[in-house]
């Protein structure tokens, strides 16, 4: 993204006399004391349990463990202070020494360029952004003419610097880069497209161009995305946007990114459900019936300790898991609304498992058009388990959506 990073003088140094202050975390250190490069990137998908020890505690020792200064965001909630001292509660029972709230607040006009803000932004170890209305972090800590606010600013300098940054719903897609979804579902998003800005309504899929803050860019993301049937808004949305990759986090799951923005970039998934990667580089886009409609899409879903390579788009598996042997049955029947809750998910798993088919479908609830997914397993496919004799991860599984 292409974004002025500058600050007026006096906030400027104001940072750095407290970055100074406050040098990078033990844990972002190299050797020698200086910098190992950006911190690490915890990218969590929203409705994260408090008990939740293999994120919450990968974030507290990446900032420090006992020594942990965590600065919390919440600016996207209509209670940023209740909502700071919530997370705050929980960072605490994991381990953090201290979590401070940064007061940025879009009912506080300025507040994401209070120098006394960015100089208590600069003193922490890591960050915490908190869930809610991701376009409140755009309108509190970005300007008017894109350029970062003090407390961002300042926020960005720790995290060049090796302070990990950990983001939940909200709080994870504020993180992206451009074409940052600021909201919609997936019916009307695959059916009308998206658009440009932020609009009060599921019904339009709206996007920012400029994006989020940028820290992550090699893809754009989605929250809750299985839990909310998000798979058609996100498609739609990369394909409108000439983007070639989705990651799409579950609930209570995160994606953990080391080396965020080099050569170097990997992730690795934590938690109890899954993250999505969603691969358009062969999509081919086209029309059904005078009706938007996309093939050649690759799925892979990921689960905890699988990693990935965004660089050379390679997955590696975990070593608790193995090659899924599928039974001996047929899919399932089709789901009464394939981007209902789980629904496109437990199709797939389904179809995964099921040694005498070789593709499903799925139509939805809303029928002016219905839209049919079609998900079809090929050479490329491979599914696997942990010990069981159901699928608990696939990777490239082709998917398809058209009227129908």
């Amino acid at each position: 993204m292409t974004r002025p990073r500058f600050l007026p003088l006096l906030t400027a140094l104001i940072v750095a006399a407290a970055a100074a202050a406050f040098p990078p975390s033990p844990a972002a250190a190299g050797p020698s004391g200086t910098s190992a490069g950006p911190g690490v990137m915890i990218l969590a998908g929203g409705a994260l349990a408090d008990d939740n020890a293999a994120v919450y505690g990968e974030f507290v020792r990446q900032a420090g463990g006992a020594r942990a200064r965590i600065g919390v965001l919440s600016a996207s909630s209509a209670t940023p202070h209740w909502s700071a001292n919530q997370v705050g509660k929980v960072l605490k029972r994991h381990g953090a020494a201290e979590v401070t709230w940064i007061p940025v607040n879009v009912k506080r006009d300025g507040s994401g360029d209070d120098p006394e803000h960015a100089a208590l932004a600069a003193s922490m170890t890591g960050f915490f952004f908190a869930g809610g209305d991701q376009y409140r972090y755009v309108q509190s800590m970005i300007r008017p003419d894109g350029a970062d606010g003090a407390v961002l600013a300042a926020v960005r300098q720790r995290f060049l610097a090796g302070a990990p940054v950990a983001g939940t719903s909200a709080g994870m897609q504020i993180l992206a880069g451009p074409a940052m979804i600021t909201g919609g579902v997936s019916y009307p998003g695959v059916r009308d497209g998206s658009r440009p800005g932020y609009f009060d309504t599921d019904e339009v899929l709206g996007y920012w161009p400029a994006g989020g803050f940028g820290f992550f860019t090699s893809g754009l993301v989605d929250t809750h995305f299985d839990a909310r049937g998000r798979t058609g808004r996100s498609i739609r949305l990369a394909a409108d946007t000439g983007h070639d990759r989705v990651y799409g986090v579950g609930e209570n799951t995160a994606l953990i990114v080391t080396g965020a923005g080099t050569a170097a970039e990997t992730a690795r998934v934590v938690g109890t459900n899954g993250v999505s990667v969603l691969d358009l580089r062969a999509a081919q886009v086209g029309r059904v019936d005078g009706h938007w409609a996309i093939s050649g899409v690759r799925w892979s879903y990921l689960t905890d300790g699988d990693t990935y390579d965004p660089g050379r788009w390679q997955v590696t598996k975990a070593a608790t898991t193995a090659p899924l042997v599928p039974a001996d049955r047929s899919a399932a029947a089709p789901t009464a609304d394939v981007f209902g809750p789980y629904a496109l998910l437990d199709a797939a798993l389904d179809l995964a498992g099921a040694g005498r088919s070789a593709a499903t479908t799925g139509r939805t609830a809303e029928d002016e058009p219905p839209f049919v997914v079609g998900l079809t397993k090929d050479a490329r496919f491979a599914a696997h388990t942990r010990g069981g004799s159901e699928a608990d991860s696939f990777t490239d599984l082709a998917l398809s959506i058209q009227v129908g």
